[in-house]
């Protein structure tokens, strides 16, 4: 406990004089994308994050969050401190729903002859935005695939998946973000090199992710951000989500971090690792005929500021990243793929969607059309 009051104290005067990041302008905004390391220290008899920050540990972070004073911030983790997590957050910020802590002790209907059947309904994630943005839609999506229950980082404990937002910022231009969690690979599988079906999963994730962008892709630049357990050098996703998203021609992809950090040099599958790549990316997708694009003019992974006492306040670094924001060139919106004959347009899963809503919709023939 002790410990725990000192760190408080020690955020406090670091936040003190931490340079917080400028207000939004006109053009431009910032994201912060973080896993705040919310865990539990036990979940039924299990130790499962007992070096955790905890209550007061949390307590710091939202400190530092708020200091930092990006436009966005998405969360993942924000599981049983929730009120530690957000107590610095309410004055500036809105917020989507928090889906509640890994509590299993509380949950009358859970089948403890029968533990292999846990499946929590929280996904740990959560965002926040300026009191001055807007949000205008927002979507929580479940992964088709994990893997590991009690083992390989449970990730199938928790219904893990993606947000979807729609947002307006302050200066009127619109973006779209989605915040994620996926599959990760425990260090102990890897060095056994056990951990095939975690990447497995991975890439299930990240083609389903892919497919959800696409099939809702319109006129406005989209930002995907969160912990995606995904390192370069041993997950392909380069190929199968950046590079199959180009290849379509209906949109660009860029990560922020290896743009501004690495020159725009990505790393290669099967290369050594990096000491400066995090598990937690920030990319953006620019629609080919865009009415604005976003550019990266900084990402930072912020090492020293999220330090207390030489130690980190989670097992994650934050990863911030600030985009401008520029009118495009093209003088018309993105054009029909065929010309409508009725207004019942359906998804691939046959359900209809509304004529006026913004995305691709499918009809039951197949063809596709353009709502802006």
């Amino acid at each position: 406990m002790k410990q725990h009051i000192l760190s408080i104290i020690a955020a406090m005067a670091m936040t003190a004089s931490m340079p917080a990041m400028a207000q939004s302008d006109n053009g431009s905004f910032s994201i912060m994308t973080l896993n705040v390391d919310g865990l539990p220290g036990k979940i039924l008899f299990f130790d499962v994050n007992e070096d955790g920050p905890k209550s007061a540990g949390s307590e710091a972070i939202s400190i530092y969050m708020a200091a930092k004073d990006c436009d966005i911030v998405a969360m993942q983790e924000d599981f049983n401190y929730r009120w530690e997590i957000w107590s610095r957050l309410f004055a500036a910020y809105n917020h989507d729903e928090w889906t509640g802590g890994v509590i299993f002790e509380e949950m009358e209907d859970v089948d403890f002859l029968h533990p292999q059947n846990f499946k929590l309904k929280c996904d740990g994630l959560n965002m926040a935005w300026k009191h001055e943005c807007q949000s205008t839609a927002y979507e929580r999506v479940a992964w088709n695939r994990n893997f590991g229950k009690f083992s390989h980082s449970g990730d199938d404990l928790i219904t893990k998946g993606f947000r979807r937002h729609e947002l307006t910022l302050q200066d009127g231009n619109e973006v779209v973000v989605y915040n994620m969690h996926m599959d990760a690979s425990d260090p102990r599988d890897e060095r056994l090199g056990n951990e095939a079906k975690d990447r497995e999963a991975r890439q299930s994730q990240w083609e389903q992710l892919r497919q959800h962008i696409m099939e809702r892709l319109d006129d406005r630049p989209v930002v995907v951000v969160g912990d995606m357990n995904s390192y370069y050098y041993r997950d392909d996703f380069k190929t199968f989500f950046i590079d199959a998203i180009q290849a379509t021609g209906l949109a660009t992809v860029g990560d922020a971090w290896v743009e501004k950090q690495r020159g725009g040099i990505y790393p290669e599958l099967g290369s050594e690792p990096l000491a400066d790549e995090t598990l937690d990316k920030v990319l953006y997708i620019n629609p080919t005929d865009a009415k604005a694009v976003i550019t990266p003019t900084s990402a930072e992974v912020d090492k020293d500021g999220y330090t207390v006492d030489g130690k980190p306040l989670g097992d994650h670094y934050p990863l911030i990243v600030r985009f401008a924001i520029a009118p495009s060139d093209k003088t018309t919106a993105i054009s029909t793929a065929t010309t409508p004959t009725s207004d019942e347009w359906y998804t691939p899963q046959g359900v209809r969607k509304d004529a006026n809503a913004k995305g691709i919709s499918i009809s039951r023939s197949g063809q596709k059309k353009i709502q802006k």
